[in-house]
């Protein structure tokens, strides 16, 4: 029986597929959890049409991901700490820090797309990336310096 998937499937494909699967799988399993349905005439009229809008969304959502990342890309953000012996700063930069401080800046950042392997625990200059969508990473600047008391 050929089925349309609906939703991922680990061991048979990605939504939007049109699989062969027995006919005892497709009745059991996938038909009734809602993550398939019979690829008849139908059904696969209906969901080309539905596909191409997801097509056309996605594309939209790639372009701005892409532009965004442009922008991005010329940004550096200053974040001031106190620091205590041997330029040690008090605490780390977090990302909830520099999502704040590009909020600030008019960016709508999520903390969960910002990506870096060690927390900032110094002064300087660092490199954090930001991953935008699937396939679209940019990295921006950040110079922690030390505050003036």
């Amino acid at each position: 029986m050929k089925v349309i998937l609906i939703q991922n499937v680990p061991s048979l494909g990605k939504a939007g597929d049109l699989v062969k699967v027995s006919d005892g799988h497709a009745r059991n399993l996938l038909i009734p959890k809602g993550l398939a349905v019979e690829a008849d005439n139908k059904n696969i009229k209906a969901f080309e049409q539905t596909k191409k809008n997801i097509l056309q969304k996605v594309q939209k959502e790639m372009a701005d991901a892409q532009d965004l990342s442009t922008r991005l890309s010329r940004v550096t953000l200053t974040l001031s700490r106190k620091v205590g012996d041997q330029h040690k700063i008090f605490g780390s930069v977090t990302s909830k820090d520099i999502e704040a401080a590009l909020g600030e800046k008019g960016f709508a950042i999520g903390r969960k797309m910002i990506v870096h392997d060690e927390p900032i625990k110094s002064l300087g200059e660092f490199k954090v990336r930001i991953k935008l969508h699937p396939g679209v990473e940019t990295e921006i600047n950040v110079n922690v310096v030390g505050e003036e008391s």
